[in-house]
This record gives structure tokens, C-alpha cells and sequence, in this order.
């Protein structure tokens, strides 16, 4: 028998699992592609999210029955695989006992992205961290906070806990700087010269022993931006009063 014969019959269902494992992530990967193409990149934020869950849903789900027909190029893995599921129903009390977290978080994931209590890109407040909603994946959520880091959430948690979606209603965001000026400065003579600065709101927001905090609020058109915004309001005021020759501090 030739040797590349021999080769083949000593090692035919290792070769056939691998190239069916490869062929199952060349499909995954097409097919990503092509469903990433056809997405408009200028889609709302409701599709948008929709759209990524869809695409790791197909892709996940090719490479998993990539494996299993993998797999089942072994007989021995073929007669284990049919003597459980001749005990299927202990098999899924198995699973699901031992997988319920992560099938739970995959749940909500799937339930987050229909419903869309938030959405990608929406400016979002939870468990007392407040961010932008960077991806939503299958069993976890990713936040970008104000300082570059990403808070990961699972998916349940999210599900079964509330949320303060501060743009999904309005995709602008309220910017908001305080003033601080010492208690004997012309609030009047402050207030409007604080008013100058462009489209804002300007009122008192609290009064101390000490000083005066003056709230100056304005809109962000974006949350990723509202950060940028804030301290080149907070930098506007404090020259307006300077140049005034109104004392003052400003704050977040």
C-alpha cells in the first residue's frame, strides 16, 4: 500500500474533523462579513444593536455545529453521543445546572437587544457608574466610563436591575458646570456675564456660609463628547469672570 494511502486510512477522521472545523470558520467568517457589509453604517441605534447581536448569534452558532460535525468523525464520540442522549434528560439537568449563569446572561442578552432598554452609543447610569454604551454582546455588556475605562456587565444582571438611559428619549446630552463665587460678588453682574458665554442656562443652584455655586448648564449633541464640552465651558466661564474681575472657581 502506498504510503500516502496508509497515511490517509491511519488518519482520515483527524484530517476530516480539521478541515471541517476550518471550512465551518471560513463560513463564519464570510458570512460575519457579508452581514457587516450590508449594514448600513448610518443605521439607528435600534438596528444597530440588532444587527451586532444577529452577527454573533450566526457566527457563534456556525462554529458550534462546525465542532459537533468535527466531533462526530470519531466513533467513539458518536456512541458516547448516542448513549446520552438516550439520557437527555439527564444530560440537560446536567447542563443547565452547571451552565445556568452563563445561559441566563446569553437570555438576557438576546431579551436586551430585542426590547433595548439601551441601546449602542446611549449614555447609561448603573450601580453608580455612568458611561456610554460601547457593545452589547451575547452575555456581556460593555460601558466606556468618563476616564477611558470599560465597566463589564453580564448580561442578567442589567436584565434584572434598573437603568437610567439618559438619551433615549433625546440623543443630546445636558452638560452641567458649577461656578463657585464668594457670597459678597454682584450675583447679578456674574450671572450675566456667565450668560455670555453662548447658548446656555445659567441660575443659582445653591447658596453657602462661604460662597455660591451658580449652575451653567448647555447640550451636548453626543455623549462621547459632553466630557470635552464641560471643560471647555467650565474654561470660558472662569475667563468671562476674570476678565470681569469677578474671583471665582469652577467645578464639575
Amino acid at each position: 500500500m502506498p504510503v500516502g494511502a496508509s497515511f490517509w486510512a491511519d488518519h482520515r477522521n483527524v484530517i476530516t474533523a480539521a478541515a471541517t472545523v476550518l471550512v465551518a470558520f471560513v463560513v463564519a467568517q464570510l458570512v460575519d462579513r457579508a452581514v457587516a457589509r450590508r449594514a448600513d453604517a448610518d443605521m439607528s441605534p435600534v438596528a444597530g444593536t440588532r444587527v451586532r447581536l444577529v452577527r454573533r448569534l450566526l457566527y457563534v452558532t456556525i462554529l458550534v455545529l462546525g465542532v459537533a460535525l468535527a466531533l462526530a468523525q470519531f466513533a467513539a464520540v458518536k456512541r458516547v453521543a448516542t448513549g446520552v442522549l438516550a439520557s437527555s434528560a439527564v444530560l440537560g439537568l446536567v447542563v443547565g445546572f452547571a451552565a445556568r449563569q452563563t445561559l441566563a446572561n446569553a437570555v438576557a442578552g438576546v431579551l436586551l437587544a430585542i426590547t433595548q432598554p439601551i441601546r449602542i452609543g446611549d449614555l447609561v447610569s448603573f450601580e453608580e457608574v455612568t458611561g456610554t454604551v460601547e457593545d452589547i454582546r451575547v452575555t456581556y455588556t460593555y460601558i466606556r466610563t468618563d476616564d477611558g475605562s470599560r465597566f463589564v456587565v453580564p448580561n442578567e444582571r442589567l436584565a434584572q436591575s434598573p437603568i437610567q438611559n439618559h438619551t433615549i428619549a433625546d440623543p443630546r446630552t445636558r452638560v452641567e458646570v458649577s461656578v463657585w463665587i464668594p457670597p459678597d460678588t454682584d450675583l447679578v453682574r456674574a450671572m450675566t456675564t456667565l450668560r455670555s458665554a453662548g447658548d446656555v442656562d445659567v441660575e443659582v443652584a445653591e447658596i453657602e456660609k462661604d460662597a455660591v455655586r451658580i449652575a451653567v448648564r448647555t447640550w451636548s449633541e453626543r455623549a462621547s463628547d459632553r466630557g470635552a464640552i464641560a471643560a471647555g465651558l467650565r474654561a470660558s466661564c472662569l475667563e468671562r469672570l476674570r476678565t470681569e474681575g469677578l474671583s471665582s472657581g469652577a467645578g464639575a
